[in-house]
């Protein structure tokens, strides 16, 4: 890494928690309407940002991209006998989601934004990181 990645990263950090807030994804508000179907705001998002994605994947295999230190981007296929550890892992983020009203980028926004719970939630998803690290071995994959 080049010293000039250590600024480049705060600085797109920092844009993008600006978007997060103009964008209003971070308010609980918005979390809890999507949850309870009572708005299509939160949907247009994530919709958006799924099909930005797609696209995006098309024109790195398209034009077969490297990344910054010059090697292939590889994207390897998934593995569809893994369906249930998605369905098992996708209910358990969407159930923090649910009872946090963040997910991991927008509670670094709200404690940016002068939110100081959020320091909790925030050190409970760095300590089960760790825990998850250490374990992983162990677990069923």
């Amino acid at each position: 890494m080049k010293p000039k990645d250590f600024l480049l990263y705060p600085i797109l950090g920092t844009l993008f928690g600006f978007i997060l807030l103009r964008s209003e994804v971070i308010s609980w508000y918005r979390i809890q309407e999507m949850f309870l179907f009572d708005s299509f705001h939160m949907y247009g998002v994530i919709g958006s940002a799924v099909v930005v994605g797609m696209i995006s994947i098309q024109i790195i295999k398209r034009l077969n991209m490297r990344d910054i230190d010059g090697n292939p981007i590889q994207i390897p296929p998934k593995d569809p006998s893994q369906v249930k550890r998605y369905l098992i892992g996708g209910s358990l983020f969407g159930l923090g989601w649910s009872l946090i009203g963040a997910c991991p980028a927008p509670m670094f926004t709200l404690l940016g934004s002068g939110l100081t719970v959020f320091i909790i939630p925030i050190l409970s998803a760095i300590v089960g990181t760790y825990v998850y690290g250490m374990l992983r071995t162990r677990l069923p994959h």
